[in-house]
């Protein structure tokens, strides 16, 4: 690990503009620190901030960045309203983990292709225009939908995924004093040409609180994670759905992906195949043809299509109560 500064900030303002990069449980930085994939020269502390409440707001929840997963996971409200947010933090790591990893660095974990942790590797996302040796080599935990011929790995996260399904925004605060609400659908970027900048995030912007609405009245939720082992492992596809189902069409349908893309993957033609559509096979069917309609594999990774279409269908089945 190569040296570097560390302060403390008592309050989120004070930290924003301390000037470095921000650690609170350290989950996922503190190992590419190990690793000096990051090589950060100064460290500013936010774990003290009060940024830890859950707070009923405007019908909804209004989340601080510092909550832990475990507590927002075992929260009565997330457990009675946001059933799929509960159950997708429980999909992830292990118990320790989730009693250090919080909301806002949840949000921000760095994907776990196996070419951006060996700095040996060529890796466009840990060093630019260095190429990336994902492509052509050993790819089965890659992403088959938003790659570019510059990145194709996945985002690592449960909770995200989760969260996206429900219309999640991130509330920061900048350096200059400015406060925003992005929509978690804006706060990722694709690869592009620029694989290293992943969020939308500015120098010293900080993650505050997580928003999320009222949820849909009516609509059943579900988490469905399929993994190389039953605990302790990243998704190699997860499937967070919201469905309301009215007098025999679906309503309401909200669909997000996890280990498909390099972000939360959400597509709005997945859920127009759905919405006003009878739960049956063919409507399930047709919703899985959107999905997949510009995926593409890599070799290893091939088998994440039809995975994807079988997990999908699986997960409206259980959410419309049709049976198999």
């Amino acid at each position: 690990m190569k040296t570097f500064s560390y302060t403390r900030a008592d309050s989120p303002e004070a930290a924003v503009k301390a000037g470095g990069r921000f650690i609170a449980g350290g989950t996922n930085l503190i190992d590419l620190m190990k690793l000096q994939v990051e090589t950060p020269e100064a460290l500013v502390d936010i774990s003290r901030l009060n940024l830890n409440t859950i707070e009923e707001r405007d019908g909804g929840l209004l989340i601080g960045a510092l909550v832990p997963n475990s507590d927002l996971a075992a929260h009565p409200r997330v457990i009675a309203r946001y059933p799929v947010l509960s159950r997708a933090l429980l999909a992830g790591a292990s118990g320790q983990l989730r009693n250090k990893a919080t909301t806002g660095g949840n949000l921000l974990q760095r994907t776990r292709c196996y070419f951006f942790y060996d700095t040996h590797a060529a890796c466009n996302k840990r060093v630019p225009g260095s190429g990336c040796d994902a492509i052509g080599g050993f790819n089965r935990i890659h992403a088959v939908l938003g790659t570019s011929d510059q990145c194709i790995a996945t985002h690592p996260g449960d909770m995200p995924v989760a969260m996206r399904a429900l219309d999640a925004a991130v509330v920061t605060l900048k350096p200059d004093g400015d406060r925003r609400r992005i929509p978690l659908g804006d706060f990722y970027r694709l690869p592009g040409d620029t694989p290293q900048i992943e969020t939308v995030l500015e120098p010293g912007e900080l993650i505050t609180h997580v928003a999320l609405p009222a949820p849909p009245a009516g609509a059943r939720q579900a988490y469905r994670k399929v993994r190389d082992r039953a605990s302790y492992a990243f998704a190699v596809v997860s499937v967070a759905g919201v469905i309301a189902v009215e007098d025999g069409r679906i309503a309401y349908a909200a669909l997000a992906f996890g280990g498909l893309g390099p972000m939360p993957w959400r597509d709005a033609a997945v859920e127009a195949a759905l919405v006003g559509q009878a739960p049956d096979a063919a409507t399930f069917a047709a919703a899985a043809d959107a999905l997949l309609a510009d995926a593409r594999g890599y070799g290893h990774n091939d088998f994440k299509i039809p995975l994807v279409r079988r997990v999908l269908t699986a997960t409206l089945r259980e959410l419309t109560q049709v049976q198999p």
